[in-house]
């Protein structure tokens, strides 16, 4: 007979995957311990053995339906890099429109679907309304300007991509396509009311942040490391070189994504298959990182448009730098809509992205090793590819945002559950009234 109780999630909702929590309690209500089990294998490294290098941008974005633009464009980078192939400037740009508009379109269902709910309606609010239904429901502008910022970035992914969900036109050495003039000043003419509803964004986000200001700053305060995709210290979806911010604030790291292994380390956990990836000079779990938004806007030292660096000023100022705040993704995220919203719009209106010189025609086929790095939504993607001399790929290493954030989840759960059943915190911190009543 054991005085261990077990609660069991399973499984987590509103996870863009699959998981399971598990947290074991002992004797009054002491938490021994925390698990956010992954349980399901992909396989997507075997997979790609064994095939021409030129079908891994095909099938790396199957990894993810909500990510596989990153996946795209990480895969073309690693056959780019193993090939000693540069695309044209014009491809480079089309493919950073490309992704700022998944970024936008991401970001925008992660904040209205996934996260607004609870902030809306309350955490202890009926299952029943906390969800993006009540939403629709209950505030129907929201959610039609919520609805019009993912079709925005969806739609725009399709003209650039071909398709939103598991692009085709990026090939090794550019893209298959040029955008036309008039689909270009179609989309100009749609900027000012996605720009529109971008500002009604934020303005939700600053009431709900202030709202919930004590839950934020009290809540799951989590010291990690962090890391990040910057680009001579500005933040930087596409390209650069990964930087690591310590606990204290401290750049510690800024290396070249083809140097990865002397920093990734990687831990097997007994009860997961996702690999907890961590700071490996350090150790583990002493190392263990956070990627995902408020890791870039960590070790950034400022945003590459002016309005998104205003608000990350504005951010910096209510929880600093570093932020250890768990619930300061969801206000990083708007920071970085906002650069994604002024990056579309400065890309559309660059006479280069309608250029027509968007693919090379001599891209051969050789031996070489490769890593392409970009920033998903959720964190830093790494695709290692190693081809033969008759570029077939030959071994593959997949590190992907769920491995370089699985240690730092776990770790915040911990903190937050001990917060709630050892200290009892829900009792002497003050929740709002919600900002709908239902």
């Amino acid at each position: 007979m054991t005085n261990e109780k077990i609660i069991r999630i399973d499984p987590v909702t509103r996870l863009e995957g699959h998981g399971t929590l598990t947290i074991k309690l002992g004797p009054g209500n002491k938490v021994k311990d925390i698990q956010f089990n992954v349980n399901s294998t992909r396989f997507f490294e075997k997979f790609l053995e064994g095939r021409p290098m030129e079908e891994a941008p095909r099938i790396a974005p199957r990894i993810c339906g909500i990510c596989p633009i990153p996946h795209h464009l990480a895969s073309l980078k690693a056959v780019e890099a193993a090939w000693d192939v540069t695309p044209p400037p014009a491809a480079i740009k089309l493919r950073r429109l490309l992704i700022e508009a998944k970024q936008l379109s991401s970001h925008a269902i992660h904040f209205y679907a996934l996260a607004a709910p609870d902030f809306v309606f309350g955490p202890f609010a009926s299952p029943a309304v906390r969800n993006v239904a009540a939403i629709l429901k209950h505030l129907p502008d929201v959610a039609v300007q919520a609805i019009k910022l993912m079709e925005f970035g969806q739609e725009l992914c399709t003209t650039i991509g071909a398709k939103a969900i598991h692009p085709t036109t990026g090939i090794p050495g550019g893209m298959l396509y040029a955008m036309k003039e008039e689909e270009r000043d179609d989309w100009l003419t749609k900027v000012p009311e996605m720009l529109e509803n971008i500002h009604k964004t934020v303005d939700l986000a600053k009431t709900v942040v202030n709202s919930y200001l004590e839950v934020i700053t009290k809540l799951a305060v989590t010291p990690t490391y962090y890391l990040g995709l910057t680009n001579n210290g500005t933040h930087d979806i596409y390209d650069g070189k990964i930087r690591v911010m310590d606990p204290e604030g401290k750049i510690v790291e800024n290396f070249k994504p083809s140097e990865y292994t002397k920093y990734y380390g990687e831990h097997v956990p007994k009860h997961s298959y996702a690999t907890h990836i961590y700071y490996k000079p350090v150790g583990y779990p002493k190392g263990i990182w956070r990627a995902n938004t408020l890791a870039r806007c960590n070790v950034a030292d400022k945003m590459a448009t002016p309005l998104a660096d205003a608000a990350l000023k504005e951010m910096r100022e209510l929880v600093g730098r570093p932020s250890h705040h768990t619930f300061v993704y969801h206000y990083a995220r708007i920071v970085e809509m906002v650069q994604a919203a002024e990056m579309i719009k400065t890309l559309l209106e660059d006479p280069e992205i309608v250029s027509t010189d968007v693919k090379l025609s001599d891209v051969e086929p050789k031996a070489g090793n490769g890593v392409g790095v970009v920033e998903a939504p959720r964190g830093t993607l790494l695709h290692d590819y190693t081809s033969d001399d008759k570029g077939m790929l030959v071994k593959a290493n997949l590190i992907v945002a769920t491995n370089n954030n699985i240690a730092g989840i776990e770790k915040s759960l911990m903190v937050a559950a001990k917060q709630i059943f050892e200290d009892k915190i829900l009792e002497k911190i003050t929740l709002p009234e919600p900002m709908v009543k239902t």
